[in-house]
């Protein structure tokens, strides 16, 4: 619901405030007082396009502000906003927007906005019906959606859905299949591919151990050389760490007859690192005997690189990525053997998904056309309580494609009169007509309609006597689901409001404004016998019609 309207510098308007009950608001008062101002400042509030004439004289700029309750049933709805980057708590937003001269500003919650999100809004949140509205049950596909909730036929309806889903998936899923299948000459190359990775035989490894080897069989001479020089160190020249162990073994022998038990332990340790050098040696020798330089082998390296670079510059970084090439196409050739019988699976796929859908579909348009009567029925109850004695109302069902929704489009039909065709709801062009006519859809479908706001600019319209007060009462019903913001002449509708707003047209310092004021009590018996005539006796009829409604 709109909690609060406020406006600034707009048209008539210098600065004012409207805070609304959840239930029925109206706004009366004297033709050309101003009350179209709130429409049109709740329509650009809605994306409607603004230009400079709407300022107030001698203002460059103008704002208009609401705050908008919110319900479950409507957050349900605003998930497009998160997806857009703008964030709500669970309980209300403002929207605001700031005209100039020159431009145009919106925000919601503070953050700027198009008029595209704003527009996404109002179709959520509010129906307008007048002069300038934009009316969401002139769409065929909220039509549609309308009569399958009148007609509870939300379980049938998702069962549509969910095998339309399974029907176009499984169609999605054939055209990636037939997508996927190579011709002859890419056959042949994948058939090239296999072979030329498979007759390498490549191990996933094996790369890191021919770089390893090859860098040792490249580097043979300066490591033997290496050895060899470690060796004559060691052990191999008269100067050799194993010649100097000896020497000191000799030295050692005269602390032997001194100290025998010392000398033994000296002796012992001699050994040990004699017999550690020896080691050492040994393995240096039997290592530089298999460096022998092998000119076939490093030729043999040299060739298994060349091939390994030359599929990696052809297949991927590594052998792991080579070895998926090769896996891939054979999964590729191994579909290519198996295509007609995939195929055939799909197709008894695809036709099982299209007969659950024409069949979900078919008794979805069955239950559609049976409870479509009985929903014409309802409307033209309501139409004649409202003063279309001798209207008619109907659905006509058309074929279209095949969709989430089924296959069927529907039209609400409306002829005024007899001997008029009935027509397109969307192409009445009586504002007057198209506001009653909403008000009896919106009475039917009270408990169906998800937009919580309505608001209706005159739609008493040529009406008057019991008919008013029909539509007075039909409108305090509707108040008990929606919220209602309406503008009248009749005190039968008037009356029927909870929360009563005046427009009032006043002159000062030259210069003319719009007022608005909530009324009760005495004021609000003064501006019912206003529009009963303004006598004593309109004095006295305002007095008991609000008293009725007590």
């Amino acid at each position: 619901m709109i909690e609060n309207l406020r406006i600034k510098n707009f048209a008539l308007i210098d600065k004012l405030q409207m805070d609304f009950s959840p239930g029925f608001n109206v706004i009366t008062g004297e033709t050309g007082a101003g009350k179209t101002i709130i429409m049109q400042a709740i329509n650009l509030l809605m994306g409607e396009r603004a230009s400079k004439e709407i300022l107030r004289q001698d203002s460059n700029e103008c704002e208009i502000c609401a705050e908008i309750k919110l319900n479950e049933k409507i957050i349900k709805k605003l998930s497009f906003l998160q997806e857009i980057g703008i964030s709500y708590d669970d309980k209300s937003l403002i929207l605001r927007r700031i005209i100039t001269t020159s431009s145009s500003k919106n925000y919601l919650n503070d953050t700027p906005v198009s008029l595209q999100t704003l527009k996404t809004l109002g179709e959520i949140l509010i129906d307008t019906h007048g002069p300038h509205e934009h009316q969401s049950l002139l769409k065929q596909s909220v039509q549609l959606e309308l009569l399958d909730n009148y007609a509870n036929l939300n379980e049938l309806c998702e069962k549509t859905f969910k095998s339309y889903q399974v029907w176009n998936d499984a169609i999605k899923e054939k055209e990636e299949f037939e997508k996927d299948i190579p011709d002859g000459k890419e056959e042949e190359f994948l058939r090239y591919i296999i072979n030329e990775i498979r007759t390498a035989e490549l191990r996933e490894n094996e790369e890191d151990e021919i770089l390893l080897k090859h860098k040792i069989l490249t580097n043979a001479q300066d490591i033997i050389s290496a050895v060899n020089n470690s060796v004559k160190i060691l052990s191999d020249s008269e100067e050799s760490i194993l010649e100097k162990i000896f020497e000191l073994n000799r030295i050692l022998t005269t602390i032997e007859k001194s100290d025998p038990e010392k000398s033994a332990e000296f002796f012992q340790d001699t050994e040990s690192i004699r017999t550690k050098i020896t080691e050492l040696t040994d393995k240096l020798l039997n290592y530089s005997a298999k460096l022998e330089l092998d000119e076939r082998e490093l030729v043999q390296i040299e060739e298994r690189l060349r091939i390994i670079n030359s599929l990696k510059r052809k297949y991927g970084n590594d052998i792991m990525a080579i070895l998926k090439t090769a896996e891939e196409a054979e999964q590729k050739l191994e579909k290519i053997k198996n295509t007609s019988i995939l195929r055939e699976k799909l197709l008894a796929k695809i036709a099982k998904a299209k007969e659950d859908f024409e069949k979900a579909a078919t008794e979805l348009r069955k239950q559609r056309k049976h409870f479509s009567a009985l929903f014409a029925k309802a409307i033209e109850k309501e139409l004649e309580k409202l003063g279309f004695l001798k209207s008619r109302f109907s659905i006509d069902f058309y074929e279209s494609e095949a969709g989430p929704t089924g296959f069927d489009r529907i039209d609400f039909m409306f002829s005024a009169n007899p001997g008029e065709p009935l027509k397109p709801l969307r192409n009445i062009a009586s504002s007057g007509e198209i506001s009653r006519v909403m008000l009896a859809l919106k009475t039917v479908l009270a408990s169906a309609d998800s937009v919580p706001i309505l608001i209706f600019d005159e739609i008493d319209s040529n009406i008057g006597g019991t008919t008013a007060g029909i539509v007075g009462s039909e409108l305090a019903k509707l108040a008990k689901t929606h919220q209602l913001i309406c503008i009248s002449h009749l005190p039968q509708v008037a009356s029927e409001a909870e929360t009563h707003f005046t427009v009032e047209k006043i002159s000062k310092n030259n210069k003319t404004f719009t007022k608005i004021e909530k009324i009760c009590g005495e004021k609000r018996i003064a501006e019912i016998a206003r529009m009963l005539g303004g006598t004593d006796a309109a004095l006295m009829h305002a007095k008991e019609l609000l008293r009725k409604q007590k």
